[in-house]
């Protein structure tokens, strides 16, 4: 396991510089045609290659575990029954008639914002970390989930992270979602999946033995870190499920390959818990080092991010900085529609 340093409870420590031209604002065509940075810890080895030639990689006998989280067009747009515009996005589901969001506009408690297809939601609190409760409702009646998500199936848009820069089109409803999403929930997708083509899968699952959990990303994934120090860092929470068969492994001694930070996060907070199902708000970083996940497939992540201090976590932080400068020479693309590394 690397070494930490107090260094690496600072956030500072976490900052590089990326030329904006770098940062992906659409996925590469096809998916698996994206570059592949892979990272042999014993070895200390860095090879460079596309995301096609994964699996020649892959350690024979460890077990691949997926997200099959779905996302859902979490972002609207409407008015103020007041007048005034506003952005509404949906951040997860609190019980069957609240709902967490973040609203862009002036909202008072007591609010309702009006959307298309005589879609209303109520503002019921505000809270202090700027997300707000509210209630929808359809023709006078709350919204429980499941209505709720073949609502915004009609009417949202796909909640593209800020740092692309464009509105979403009918592509990025494909190309945002994994091949094998299944369960609705989250408002980002598992970007390390994205990379696979139908084709691709079926070697995995032909050469490996693969498992599915879910983990419904939430918009916090994104929240940069705005503490000093990283162990002062309020995690945000996520809904998680393992099914029993994948728990089974988990519990046994087979090497372990995570497609994803939202997996690795899933999986340890597994192995600390013995939890299938709750809220996951595990922070990992060079001081909380994962004790479950064994290799880790991964995009390119944001400066100063709770996803780069995952990776700091695996290969120290020192290691994790200067294998993302060498990404920056050698051109990869960064963050969601980005290339991928895989650590071994």
């Amino acid at each position: 396991m690397p070494h930490s340093t107090d260094a690496d409870l600072l956030t500072q420590s976490y900052d590089y510089s990326l030329p904006d031209e770098l940062i992906a604002r659409y996925p590469a065509d096809p998916p698996d045609s994206a570059k592949l940075l892979v990272f042999d810890r014993q070895s200390d080895t860095v090879t460079h290659t596309h995301f096609r030639e994964l699996l020649r990689f892959l350690p024979e006998g460890c077990a691949v575990f997926l997200n099959d989280t779905r996302v859902i067009k979490a972002r609207l747009f409407g008015h103020k029954a007041s007048g005034g515009k506003v952005e509404l996005l949906l951040n997860k589901t609190l019980d069957a008639e609240r709902y967490s969001v973040m609203i862009r506009g002036k909202v008072r408690v007591g609010t309702t914002l009006l959307f298309d297809n005589d879609l209303h939601a109520e503002v019921l609190s505000l809270n202090e970390d700027g997300t707000r409760i509210v209630r929808f409702l359809y023709m006078g009646t709350p919204l429980h989930f499941e209505k709720l998500v073949t609502l915004l199936d009609e009417i949202g848009h796909i909640p593209l992270p800020p740092y692309m820069q464009r509105e979403d089109t009918e592509a990025d409803a494909i190309s945002y979602q994994t091949l094998f999403a299944k369960h609705a929930g989250a408002v980002a997708a598992p970007t390390a999946s994205l990379h696979f083509t139908p084709e691709l899968l079926q070697l995995l699952r032909e050469r490996h033995d693969t498992y599915t959990l879910t983990l419904h990303v939430g918009a916090g994934t994104f929240k940069p870190v705005e503490v000093d120090h990283i162990d002062r860092h309020p995690m945000h929470s996520e809904y998680f499920h393992i099914p029993s068969d994948a728990a089974k492994v988990l519990r046994s001694e087979k090497k372990v390959l995570a497609i994803g930070t939202t997996v690795t996060r899933t999986i340890e907070y597994f192995a600390r818990t013995d939890k299938g199902e709750g809220e996951c708000d595990l922070f990992l970083h060079p001081k909380n080092p994962p004790m479950r996940v064994d290799h880790l497939l991964t995009n390119f992540h944001l400066p100063k991010s709770t996803l780069l201090m995952l990776v700091s976590a695996f290969i120290g932080r020192e290691r994790a900085l200067a294998l993302y400068e060498e990404a920056i020479r050698k051109r990869y693309r960064f963050y969601s529609y980005g290339d991928a590394m895989l650590i071994l």
